[in-house]
Parts: structure tokens; C-alpha cells; sequence
């Protein structure tokens, strides 16, 4: 039988194993990562933040301060504000509350609100594809124990849209890159996307079973409605209704979308969702861009994106706040602060079972993710991390469903 390499560079099985256990690829089976000079880099700012109360605001404030301000981004326009909150409104992690886990924390929400609000924007529309349902976002919040007039009265002109769904709109809008795409060319969206000036991802620092990580990128997959992506999607249109998740057009692509809807480039691309799942983010955030990302790290589940994902999910509490003008810059900077590489490729923490999507992201010029390259102010990278894998035990990706 021939040597494993690394056992000819004189580490035995239980030491590379070892190796990998502390999260550290062997230097025999690293590539060096290839980096696209032509994408852009952009700063982010870390802060630490240890609760949701009073600190809060002002830590934000002072973040946007650092990244520009907000005003000359949002001042006269029309924000779309992508929050996570993913899986059912009362799925829970024990009995920890879904905004200390897997849910964007709505202090997060409302503060980020009220800077926009502040800065000058015309109109806010906080949006989200409340997983499997039609209703109005205002009573999924509901449902998830939260008061949705917390938000709503955080600024002026502030509005809800539930956006898996057609809500105020009379047409679904179609968005497409010029970039192109590596699964779809574009997607139909809620008007409330086509309709933002701005977009702003509000996500949660957790480890994802199909994707490695969800950061902002990862957030805005759930922007597709499941009117037309949805299991229950109509053959030819948008079905009426919001039934199903996304499971067999975008993660397995067993069937297609609403024929109204743009199609699959390539139809025999693998049907494999740790290949296609990483490149429709990227494709997503290609279509629909998003100007500014939020992540809330202030506390957090550690082993998946939600409770359904399998048996080693903890909570966590990194206390930290990360945010950014690119999203991939964004979300290379929360890879890092997770403990992890943003520069690993397939087979390397935290993507161990999937393609990157910053990889893929980078490559197709959204953003680079090479951490040289991107201005780090505030608190530093080594002074805020906190690594996912040694705070929590068991393997990694989990089993679990699909969101």
C-alpha cells in the first residue's frame, strides 16, 4: 500500500489525525490558495459586544462611523434590510430563544434600523422568506416571541414584506448578473429587492451543513421565494401559495423552477447540494447585491445553522459585531473571526464538505477574501476570535434538513 503523503513528511496516522482534530490542515496537503487580484477589497470593522442591551447602538453607530457613515449611502433612497430568521418561528435549541442561536437578534435589527433611519434613508423595508409560509412577516415575528413594532418604530417610513410570497407587488422582478452564473444567469425576486436602492444583509455568525459557514452571503439565498423555488413551486408560474422549503430545485436540482423564472445553465452540473448550494449563494449575491453586511455575534449556536441540523449544536457567545461595505470582505473577516481560514478550499475547515463560496465568490470578482488585502479597524481579527470547533464537541458538518 503506498505511504500516505503525509506519513513520507514523518507524521504517523494518529498525529495527522491529531492535526486535524485542532482544526489544522497539514502543510503536505495545503494548496496555496489562488486569489483573484482584480477583485476589490473593501474595509470591515469588528467590534466586541458582550449583550444586546444599552452597549448596542452605540457600538453600531461607532462601526458605520469607522466603515464611512451611512449617510452617503442610504441618505434619499430606499433600503432592503435581509434579516435570518430561519426555520420555523418556534423551532428552538433546547430552550434557549431562537435570537440567542439561529435567529438574527431583533435589538440587532432595530438598531441597525435606526442608524438607517437616522442617516437619511426615504424608505426601509425590512424583509425576509419566512421559511415555509406566506403570512405577513409582521405575524411570523409574532409567532417567534418578538414584538415587530420594536422594528417598525425604530425610523421612519419602515416597512415589513414577507418576500417569499408576492406581498405588496403585483409581479415578481427579475434580477440577473453581468458577471453571469455558475447554476442560474438570475432569479425572480419580491419587488421589495427590485425596488431597494440599498441592500443590507443582517446575518448570524453560524456554521452551515451545506455551505461550511452563513454569514451576509448566505442570508440572501433566502431571498428567493419559494413561490418559484420552493418544493411546491408551480410547474409553469408561481404557485399562489407558500408551501416547502428549497430542497429539490435548489439543493438537489431534481426539478426546475417555475418555467416564468430563468433556468439552470447547465443541467448536468452535479445534483449534489455541498456543489450546487455554494454557487447559488454566489449567484444570488451577483444578481441581488448587497451593499452592506451586518453580522451578529453576540451570541450564536455553534454545529449548524438551526436546531435541526444535528446532535452537537451548542449556544454560543462569541460577543462580537462585524460589519462591512463588501460581502465577501465581510464574510472572510467572520470566517476568521470563527477561527477559521477564509482562504481554505474543499476539504479544509470550515468547508470540509462543500465548495467555498468565498472561493467561488472571489473568483468571479465580487470581493476578495484575501485577508492581506482587506482593512481590519476596530477591535483586531486576534483579539476577537473565538474558534467555533474547540467551544463545542462532535463532528462537523451535521445531517440535518434544508434550509
Amino acid at each position: 500500500m503506498r505511504d500516505h503523503p503525509c506519513q513520507r513528511h514523518g507524521l504517523s496516522r494518529r498525529q495527522a489525525l491529531a492535526s486535524l482534530a485542532a482544526l489544522a490542515v497539514p502543510a503536505c496537503s495545503r494548496k496555496a490558495p489562488v486569489f483573484n487580484a482584480q477583485a476589490p477589497a473593501s474595509a470591515v470593522s469588528i467590534a466586541r459586544c458582550g449583550s444586546y442591551g444599552a452597549e448596542l447602538a452605540p457600538t453600531l453607530a461607532r462601526m458605520f462611523d469607522q466603515l464611512g457613515g451611512l449617510g452617503k449611502l442610504v441618505a434619499g433612497k430606499t433600503v432592503a434590510v435581509k434579516v435570518n430568521m430561519t426555520g420555523d418561528a418556534r423551532m428552538r435549541l433546547g430552550t434557549t430563544p431562537a435570537e440567542l442561536t439561529h435567529f438574527t437578534h431583533p435589538a440587532v435589527v432595530g438598531a441597525t434600523v435606526h442608524h438607517l433611519a437616522a442617516a437619511g434613508a426615504r424608505r426601509i423595508r425590512v424583509v425576509e422568506g419566512c421559511f415555509v409560509s406566506g403570512d405577513p412577516l409582521e405575524e411570523f415575528m409574532i409567532d417567534a416571541g418578538w414584538d415587530p413594532g420594536d422594528i417598525l418604530n425604530a425610523g421612519a417610513a419602515v416597512e415589513m414584506e414577507n418576500t417569499n410570497v408576492l406581498g405588496r407587488g403585483s409581479r415578481y422582478h427579475r434580477l440577473t448578473s453581468s458577471r453571469g452564473g455558475y447554476i442560474f444567469p438570475g432569479f425572480d425576486f419580491n419587488h421589495a429587492y427590485a425596488e431597494s436602492d440599498v441592500v443590507v444583509s443582517i446575518a448570524k455568525l453560524k456554521e452551515h451543513a451545506t455551505c461550511g459557514v452563513t454569514l451576509g452571503m448566505k442570508n440572501m439565498f433566502g431571498a428567493t421565494p419559494i413561490t418559484i423555488y420552493g418544493d411546491a413551486a408551480g410547474k409553469d408560474e408561481p404557485s399562489l401559495e407558500a408551501r416547502g422549503g428549497r430542497g429539490s430545485i435548489m439543493h438537489e436540482g431534481k426539478r426546475a423552477p417555475s418555467r416564468s423564472a430563468p433556468q439552470e445553465i447547465n443541467s448536468s452540473t452535479p445534483r449534489n447540494d455541498r456543489y450546487r448550494m455554494p454557487r447559488i449563494v454566489v449567484d444570488v449575491c451577483s444578481a441581488l447585491p448587497v451593499q452592506i453586511t451586518v453580522i451578529d455575534g453576540i451570541a450564536t449556536m455553534l454545529g449548524g445553522e438551526g436546531p435541526w441540523t444535528g446532535p452537537t449544536m451548542r449556544p454560543g457567545s462569541p460577543g462580537v459585531l462585524i460589519a462591512g461595505l463588501n460581502p465577501v470582505c465581510s464574510d472572510a473577516v467572520g470566517v476568521a473571526v470563527m477561527g477559521y481560514d477564509p482562504a481554505a478550499t474543499r476539504g479544509q475547515a470550515p468547508f470540509d464538505e462543500c465548495d467555498s463560496f468565498l472561493e467561488l465568490a472571489d473568483a468571479r470578482g465580487l470581493g476578495t477574501r484575501d485577508l492581506r488585502r482587506i482593512e481590519v479597524v476596530g477591535t483586531p481579527i486576534k483579539d476577537a476570535v473565538y474558534p467555533f470547533r474547540k467551544h463545542r464537541p462532535g463532528r462537523f458538518p451535521g445531517t440535518g434538513g434544508w434550509i
